[in-house]
């Protein structure tokens, strides 16, 4: 089954007073590449986080964004510095005696000496939140998934109408290269009949052997069944459930070198223009693996 490498969802779940987002982007890579957005009290979470990733997704750069909400009374917490509080409070009132001021000391004003409360850590069932973030997690890789599978889809058709081109290029390429030694024939006869003016009779059997040795040499019987056989590996990869873009860049590569020699072979003008329509066909198709995952 072919999967692009671009996708994007995003997820939320509430169970009682926890809140999870998660908004998952994928991209073209080489690699499996994870990035993981989230507040510094849910980073110890990341290995198991990309731990999910890496059993849905071979390849590709994956940006997670993770955003928790815990609305619970029990989540906060405050200390108050009663040390410095009193001896704030001491210190205004000496104040206050001392220039004979009016009024009362109030806690807006003991509150302007700052850091009177700070807000303290407190233990929370991260084990709880757990279960919650990996079901949202699951529930985005899941739609993402879904969305990569859907551009696999349009992209696996593409390749079967190119990789048809090149069956039904391949057949013309065969039915040009039947009769060689014939066509060989022919060539070294009037090429000899321009050389020698008609002066010099050359020995048929001679000619015969000379075209026998150009066809063999020009022969792309092997090229071509070798081609046929790298398109039909690469239509099984396509159908197949693992990840297959390494696995078909690779036939490609060798699809390319198929037509290559085939190409430096056959001293026809026809499949010469064959096999440069089939390289355009071939580049788009490198084009479009890049793609998948």
């Amino acid at each position: 089954m072919i999967k692009s490498m671009t996708g994007f969802a995003d997820y939320n779940i509430n169970s009682n007073d926890i809140s999870v987002f998660v908004e998952i982007r994928s991209y073209n890579s080489k690699h499996l590449d994870i990035a993981l957005r989230t507040s510094y009290l849910y980073r110890s979470f990341e290995s198991k986080i990309k731990d999910l990733i890496s059993k849905k997704i071979a390849r590709g750069r994956i940006e997670i964004n993770l955003r928790v909400i815990n609305t619970s009374e029990n989540i906060y917490d405050f200390d108050v510095n009663t040390g410095k509080a009193k001896s704030y409070h001491a210190a205004l009132v000496k104040l206050k005696n001392l220039l004979d001021l009016p009024g009362e000391i109030s806690l807006e004003l003991l509150l302007g000496a700052g850091e009177m409360i700070k807000p303290s850590e407190v233990e929370t069932d991260m084990e709880e939140e757990w279960i919650i973030i990996d079901k949202a997690v699951n529930g985005a890789l899941l739609d993402v998934d879904i969305m990569r599978q859907r551009e696999g889809d349009f992209i696996a058709d593409d390749f079967k109408k190119r990789l048809q081109y090149l069956l039904d290029s391949i057949d013309t390429i065969e039915n040009e290269s039947v009769d060689l030694i014939r066509f060989y024939q022919e060539r070294l006869q009037e090429r000899i009949a321009v050389l020698t003016k008609g002066v010099v009779e050359i020995d048929p059997g001679r000619i015969a052997q000379e075209a026998s040795f150009l066809a063999d040499k020009s022969d792309i019987s092997e090229e071509t069944v070798r081609a046929k056989s790298h398109i039909e590996q690469f239509i099984t990869i396509m159908d197949s459930d693992d990840p297959a873009g390494r696995k078909l860049n690779f036939l490609l590569q060798e699809l390319n070198r198929e037509f290559n020699t085939m190409g430096s072979k056959a001293y026809n003008s026809k499949i010469s223009h064959i096999i440069v329509e089939v390289k355009s066909e071939l580049e788009k198709l490198r084009e479009q693996i890049q793609n998948i995952e």
